[in-house]
């Protein structure tokens, strides 16, 4: 009877651990949240650029959840196939984990919970994140740089950005010749993980170019949306408002940001901001830190809510 017991207690737990981190995650960001700012300030802020702009740059933040969740869904067939709720909840855990732990730390999450739900071998799992995480940093820096280019608009400059732009698939096309090298170099013995490696790589040219392209789609609304918070909250000129989106996304991909991006994460729009050509004045950098703050918390609101929205819906699978 005990083991019974034991048994359907472990089972419990079993099925329902997603939702327990995904809660205890959203408990812990809530707290965090009022702590260091305090929900009402967060909602005064919020109401200076307008509740109906807020929640309209919400909503298109949320839905580039589900286009990097669909990303996952594409890149691992045969493990998720008809589980995309049970995945949107894995990818929402591990965003709010990135954002919460500093240094990346929150990376670690993904292999283990894929591993944990769908099967996948930590080294597929870890290769696979290293190969979309290079996509993401690509992406940032094309779609940003848009702003500079638009800017300039020199035939030179934009020749150099879509060189830029089509990089990415002339590094894929030598993926076969890094593997073979990678096996000739490396003692036998490590064969199997070579081989997980490699599955962790996209199959062929179309899996990288839809791994791609929802990359680009994920990254391109996700800029846009934080340059158009920038410009409505006064940040001038255009270009500085992608650099500043472009210097905020940055401190979250690279391994710099603090805890929750406190700090660090409005200091990077203020950067950005100024080497694309906002005025660096003491008005101009008072206004920096009020645009950067807004901004910030709007990513801290649509993690949350989209962790919260990837419960729900699991709830109703």
């Amino acid at each position: 009877m005990t083991s019974d017991c034991e048994s359907d207690r472990r089972s419990w737990f079993a099925r329902n651990r997603m939702t327990m981190l995904s809660a205890v995650a959203i408990a812990v960001y809530a707290a965090f949240v009022e702590w260091f700012w305090g929900w009402p300030a967060l909602l005064a802020q919020w109401s200076e650029i307008g509740l109906g702009a807020a929640f309209s740059a919400l909503v298109l933040l949320i839905a580039t959840y589900f286009v990097r969740c669909y990303r996952i869904y594409d890149y691992f067939p045969n493990e998720t196939t008809g589980r995309f709720l049970p995945l949107f909840r894995v990818t929402q855990v591990h965003n709010l984990l990135n954002i919460m732990l500093p240094f990346r730390a929150g990376e670690t999450s993904f292999p283990l919970l894929m591993r944990s739900e769908f099967s996948v071998p930590l080294a597929r799992g870890t290769a696979a994140l290293l190969v979309m995480r290079l996509l993401d940093l690509h992406a940032l820096l094309v779609v940003a740089a848009i702003g500079l280019v638009i800017g300039h608009g020199s035939a030179a400059l934009w020749g150099l950005w879509l060189a830029a732009f089509v990089s990415p698939l002339l590094f894929f096309l030598l993926k076969d010749h890094a593997v073979a090298l990678s096996r000739r170099l490396l003692p036998v013995k490590l064969d199997a993980l070579v081989d997980e490696l490699e599955a962790g790589l996209p199959l062929n040219a179309p899996a990288f170019l839809r791994a791609w392209g929802m990359t680009i789609l994920n990254w391109a609304v996700k800029v846009i949306v934080l340059a158009w918070v920038l410009a409505v909250m006064g940040v001038a000129p255009l270009a500085a408002c992608f650099g500043g989106a472009l210097g905020g996304e940055l401190s979250s991909v690279l391994p710099m940001h603090a805890p929750a991006g406190v700090g660090t994460y409005p200091a990077a729009i203020a950067a950005g901001a100024i080497s694309f050509g906002a005025p660096a004045g003491r008005a101009g950098l008072e206004q920096l830190a009020t645009a950067g703050v807004n901004a910030h918390l709007l990513i801290i609101v649509s993690a949350v809510a989209g962790t919260m929205l990837s419960m729900v819906l699991g709830r109703r699978r």
